[in-house]
């Protein structure tokens, strides 16, 4: 794509995110997006293909304003602390923009999300990676990252249907604490419980998986072998 259809994209779904954020979806026909920008229809219709090639448009530039506030958050000391602020950013981020997080993730083409929501889940995984090394974490990494996201998903689209004078405040927090107390272990030493050899053995698991192969002095069949012990471990 040259210059000057990547600025052209790039104003038209300005002007898109802007009339969704004022107005809802409901307003965001093609026609009304094209005379918004000061463009013909067809014009439009070469960018994006049509209405869903624009909202699929959205959905990506809407990820990327959240992975942007995500990318300048300071990373924590703590694990677990970092699970707590990333979900309060989730949420915080969805009820300030709530049109573009209904576009994001109450999506009505089951399956489908944006390139771009991949990068998110990455980084999702890095925290819990962190997490799980540490043996902070219960469950595994991926089972961890599918419960927080299920949850945090549901909050945030719970809150955004309900008028902002009529939410509870403790909603959010209530519920990620809850989850935060499943899915991890207290800081210091416990005792020799289900839960503590759980998150040892995923803490070894987490190790493996982020150490180089000659670090290891196993032969990689081995280590495959005890990663999936540890694995049946933690369940």
């Amino acid at each position: 794509m040259d210059d000057a259809k990547a600025r052209s994209r790039r104003r038209i779904l300005e002007v898109a995110a802007d009339l969704l954020e004022r107005e809802g979806a409901q307003a965001l026909s093609t026609r009304a997006v094209a005379a918004a920008a000061g463009i013909r229809a067809a014009s439009l219709y070469q960018l994006f293909g049509d209405k869903d090639g624009l909202l699929s448009a959205l959905a990506v530039h809407a990820f990327d304003l959240y992975l942007a506030e995500k990318r300048t958050r300071a990373p924590s000391g703590d694990p677990v602390d970092g699970m707590r602020r990333g979900w309060d950013g989730h949420v915080g981020f969805g009820l300030e923009h709530p049109a573009f997080y209904l576009l994001m993730y109450g999506s009505d083409r089951p399956g489908r999300r944006p390139p771009a929501a991949q990068e998110a889940q990455e980084l999702l995984m890095v925290y819990l990676g962190r997490a799980a090394s540490a043996g902070r974490l219960r469950v595994a990494p991926a089972l961890a990252a599918q419960l927080l996201l299920a949850a945090v998903t549901g909050v945030t689209l719970s809150l955004i249907g309900i008028p902002e004078g009529d939410r509870d405040p403790e909603v959010s927090p209530r519920m990620r604490e809850a989850l935060v107390d499943v899915l991890t272990t207290g800081p210091g030493p416990e005792p020799d419980t289900d839960p503590a050899l759980a998150a040892r053995a995923l803490a070894l698991d987490a190790t493996l998986g982020g150490a180089a192969p000659d670090a290891v002095p196993l032969r990689p069949v081995e280590t495959a072998l005890l990663r999936d012990w540890l694995r049946r471990l933690a369940r």
